[in-house]
């Protein structure tokens, strides 16, 4: 596992970095922006990537919140409970997900909402006759016809909320590199790290995908836009104050304790 060891370390001190992790939210931005831009003036040519039914967009970012979740709810416990024990602290750290997870649903259902109401059903691609009797998506489309609405991106808002997302909870992997821990534990702990920077990876390589190849540059934007207002108002806002589920450990597990 000496392998694991020193990817784990790389990887620690790559987000130890201020810049990276500070920016990152500026660095989906600037993605958002720049690949909207090569799409509208069509310099970047069709790849495997540009249609949806690519395995990574088929087996992936379509479960995107589930992959997120599998990966980072045994980190959490795991981790966490290296710090403090207590029920009342590891309940409020897994608060976390559960604030995550109402900020994903809430936004993904809205932007349906928002395709729905702002939508009308065509008989054909070109969308030059209308279907009045289909008044949603759903219907429209198991029809066989075609909807048109405002499509805010539910891919640029869960790929860049869920990165964010990622890095926020890994955080204290910076303090448990020196922590006491057995050796199976810190292998466990080890492996899900990388496995989530795995999938960061992926996260990141498939929001530029969908800025260069789909949707408006507009329902990026907002996408995106919805993805930072969500984890600004949580990690920047919210967890900062007593009544919250707390930021993740700050410190050295001895620091923590002695801090609890």
């Amino acid at each position: 596992m000496a392998a694991v060891d020193v990817i784990v370390d790389n990887l620690v001190t790559l987000w130890r970095i201020p810049a990276v992790k500070q920016n990152l939210h500026w660095i989906f931005l600037l993605i958002s922006v720049v690949g909207s831009v090569l799409k509208e003036l069509k310099l970047i040519p069709q790849t495997y990537f540009s249609s949806s039914k690519n395995v990574l967009n088929v087996y992936f970012v379509k479960v995107s919140w589930g992959w997120t979740l599998l990966l980072l709810t045994p980190f959490l416990l795991l981790s966490n409970s290296t710090f403090n024990r207590s029920v009342s602290f590891l309940g409020r750290r897994l608060l976390a997900l559960v604030v995550a997870t109402a900020v994903w649903y809430i936004c993904t259902e809205t932007f349906f909402y928002i395709e729905d109401v702002t939508g009308s059903c065509y008989e054909t691609d070109t969308m030059d006759v209308i279907n009045k009797e289909f008044t949603s998506k759903v219907s429209c489309r198991r029809a066989g016809f075609h909807w048109h609405g405002y499509d805010i991106s539910g891919h640029s808002f869960i790929l860049a909320y869920s990165a964010l997302f990622i890095v926020e909870e890994t955080a204290p992997m910076a303090f448990l590199k020196t922590a006491a821990l057995s050796s199976l534990p810190r292998m466990v702990l080890n492996l899900l790290y990388v496995a989530l920077n795995l999938i960061l990876i992926i996260w990141m390589w498939m929001f530029a995908c969908t800025s260069v190849y789909f949707h408006d540059m507009s329902h990026k934007l907002l996408g995106t836009a919805c993805a930072f207002l969500g984890w600004h108002l949580t990690y920047r806002v919210w967890y900062l104050k007593p009544l919250s589920p707390g930021l993740p450990p700050q410190r050295h597990p001895k620091e923590q304790k002695q801090h609890a």
